[in-house]
C-alpha cells in the first residue's frame, strides 16, 4: 500500500527498529479544569473518565497496570513498548509526585519510551526538566491539547487556556528538545462551516501548527458522549455533529496542508461505544480509515500536497 501520509506505526518501526506498542495507563490525575483551579466540569466534550474509558484495570496502581499489560496476550504482539499516561492532565501534580508516578511505570526492560498527555497551562520549566531527565534512557514526548487555534471556540468548549499558552508550552518543550504531539478536533461548536467548505478555524489551526516545531498530531472528529455539556447541547438542538463526508472534507484538507514531516498519530478516535451518543459513524473506526485511504488514492493526494 502506498504511503499517502506519515503514519505513526511506520515512524516507530523506523525509530525503534520494529513494531512498538503503547501501554495506556491511568496515573490517577485530575484536571485544573475540573477541580476549580481554572474551571469546573472540564471541556464540554470530555467524558467522566477524561478519555480513559479504554484503559484496562485503571483502578490499580501504575506499576500493576503496566505489568498486567505486559503479562497479557496483547503484549505478545511486540517486544518494545511506550508507557502512555493518557487521561486527564498528567503533569498536574507536585514534582515529587510526578517523578514517583513516572518512575513507577518504567518497570520493564522492554519499555523504550514515556509519553505524557497534558494541558499547555500545566507545563512549566521545572516539569519540562523532569521529563527531559528521562531522555537519557527513554524516548520522551509530550502530548498537548489544542483542539482549535480559535480562542473564541476555546471559550465555548470551556478549554480553560489560550492559544498563546499553547504556543508558549510548545516553545518551552522545543527548548529542551522534547517532541510535541498536538491534539486537534473537527466539528467543534460554532465552527464557520459554509456548506461543505472547510471552516476557517480549521485552516487557521493547520496554519498555526505548520508555523511551530510540532513533531506529531492527533486528529479526530467531535463526538458526543453521555453526561457531558456537549450531550446537553446535542439533546437541546444546540449542537449538530459532523456527517462522515464532512469529516472527510476536513481531514483531507488537514493532511494535504500539513508539513510532510509531521507524524500522523491518528485520524480518528476510539469512541467508547457504551457511552457514545452521536454520531453513529464514529463507532466504526475502519469506515474512517478505509474511507480516507480511498479518497487519498482516488484523488492522488499526499500529506503536504499544498504546503
Amino acid at each position: 500500500m502506498e504511503k499517502r501520509y506519515n503514519k505513526l506505526n511506520e515512524y516507530y518501526k523506523s525509530k525503534f527498529g520494529e513494531r512498538t506498542l503503547k501501554i495506556c495507563v491511568d496515573g490517577g490525575f485530575t484536571c485544573p479544569n475540573r477541580d476549580g483551579t481554572c474551571g469546573i466540569g472540564g471541556c464540554i466534550f470530555c467524558s467522566e473518565k477524561g478519555s480513559g474509558e479504554l484503559i484496562k484495570h485503571s483502578n490499580e496502581n501504575i506499576t500493576k497496570q503496566v505489568k498486567d499489560y505486559l503479562n497479557s496476550y496483547r503484549a505478545k504482539r511486540s517486544n518494545k513498548f511506550i508507557v502512555y499516561f493518557q487521561n486527564f492532565t498528567n503533569t498536574y501534580d507536585t514534582i515529587e509526585n510526578l517523578k514517583q508516578k513516572y518512575d513507577s511505570s518504567l518497570v520493564d526492560d522492554r519499555i523504550v519510551g514515556l509519553s505524557i498527555a497534558t494541558r499547555p497551562d500545566c507545563i512549566n520549566e521545572e516539569i519540562v526538566k523532569l521529563i527531559k531527565s528521562y531522555s537519557d534512557k527513554y524516548y520522551v514526548c509530550v502530548e498537548l491539547g489544542l483542539q482549535t487555534a480559535s480562542d473564541e471556540i476555546g471559550k465555548i468548549i470551556n478549554r480553560g487556556y489560550t492559544t498563546k499558552q499553547f504556543v508558549e508550552a510548545v516553545e518551552l518543550l522545543n527548548k529542551y528538545e522534547i517532541d510535541v504531539i498536538v491534539h486537534i478536533m473537527c466539528g467543534l461548536p460554532r465552527e464557520n462551516r459554509d456548506g461543505k467548505n472547510v471552516p476557517i478555524e480549521i485552516k487557521d489551526t493547520v496554519k498555526l501548527i505548520n508555523s511551530l516545531n510540532i513533531h506529531g498530531i492527533k486528529i479526530h472528529s467531535t463526538y458526543v458522549v453521555r453526561n457531558t455539556k456537549l450531550n446537553e447541547m446535542y439533546e437541546n438542538g444546540g449542537y449538530i455533529p459532523l456527517e462522515l463526508d464532512e469529516y472527510f472534507e476536513d481531514l483531507t484538507y488537514i493532511i494535504t496542508h500539513l508539513k510532510p514531516n509531521i507524524v500522523i498519530h491518528r485520524i480518528c478516535a476510539d469512541a467508547p461505544k457504551d457511552i457514545l451518543v452521536a454520531p453513529d459513524w464514529n463507532a466504526h473506526k475502519k469506515w474512517v480509515l478505509n474511507g480516507f485511504e480511498k479518497i487519498m488514492k482516488e484523488k492522488d493526494l499526499w500529506q503536504g500536497n499544498f504546503t
